[in-house]
């Protein structure tokens, strides 16, 4: 297997926004400098929602702007409303994402709001970032299970998909947010969502909680998704699920793509330095095979 692999990092978004531990923007932008370092290139940095709901997302401004604009890299933050898009506005951004879910149970839980009303509200959102020449990702949540309601029927994450699509979103994230997807699983939801967004458009966001992750992103990566989402560290998890752990590590996607010859341009030695930092300053051991291998065994 051959090819080039686009490694997205929400290590310092949706993967800090999960910790109990609170970091200041100031190590958010430490370790995003560390990330930098290790090759990554697209980098999500925070979020623009109320300190109130997520308060380790706060100063996400002081991130964006302390970063800046640097050549080949992106730094996308996520926005919940006009309110979020005009903050992420004025402190430079140069893409957003939205979100919502498959699962009308989760999003009423999540966000307060319907399925449908959730896409009315990042209407306006995406039509003023595409007007300001902002790209806008599309993230869709409980792809391959719900905590509340269970099973999802892969038709309403086509639905969901095409909908983020039309508002034009440039790339459709799909997540397993409590993990419990398999291999198949994974691979016939891709195949449909492909039928209304071209595979090219279409990333996998995928949890470990049940130890899957790799597997099911090793199916959808043979059936052509390009794009994977992951965290530095195995960072995160999902509030609303009881047990659910954190994000695939990213170094334990960038290690499976090195042994099946794939290019990601991602430097194993120091992503694990990236780890051991954000490990420190959170105070608790990285939730990752590969760092445990590579580190604390010798």
């Amino acid at each position: 297997m051959t090819g080039t692999i686009r490694i997205v990092e929400v290590g310092p978004r949706d993967g800090l926004q999960n910790e109990a531990a609170l970091v200041s923007p100031q190590v958010r932008i430490a370790f995003v400098e560390k990330l930098l370092a290790a090759g990554l290139k697209t980098i999500e940095v925070g979020s623009f929602v109320s300190p109130r709901w997520v308060p380790q997302m706060a100063g996400t401004d002081v991130v964006l702007t302390a970063l800046g604009i640097r050549d080949g890299v992106n730094f996308p933050v996520l926005v919940p409303n006009e309110k979020g898009l005009d903050a992420a506005l004025a402190a430079g951004a140069r893409e957003i994402a939205i979100f919502t879910s498959a699962s009308e149970a989760f999003s009423q839980k999540n966000i307060n709001c319907s399925i449908a009303e959730s896409i009315d509200r990042f209407r306006p959102v995406a039509e003023r970032a595409h007007a300001a020449g902002i790209r806008v990702r599309g993230y869709v949540s409980c792809v391959l299970g719900c905590p509340s309601q269970g099973q999802v029927p892969p038709g309403d994450v086509v639905k969901v998909a095409a909908a983020l699509a039309a508002l034009g979103c440039y790339e459709i994230s799909l997540g397993d947010t409590i993990g419990t997807g398999t291999p198949k699983k994974a691979r016939d939801l891709v195949r449909a969502v492909s039928g209304v967004v071209p595979i090219e458009c279409i990333a996998a966001h995928f949890h470990d909680t049940y130890g899957q992750a790799l597997a099911n992103l090793l199916a959808v990566i043979e059936d052509g998704v390009q794009t994977i989402d992951a965290a530095a560290g195995g960072l995160g998890g999902c509030p609303y699920a009881k047990g659910a752990s954190g994000n695939v590590a990213t170094e334990a996607v960038v290690y499976m793509l090195d042994g099946l010859g794939m290019r990601t341009d991602v430097n194993l030695s120091k992503l694990l330095d990236a780890v051991a930092f954000i490990s420190g300053e959170l105070g608790r051991p990285a939730n990752s095979n590969v760092y445990r291998a590579r580190r604390l065994s010798s």
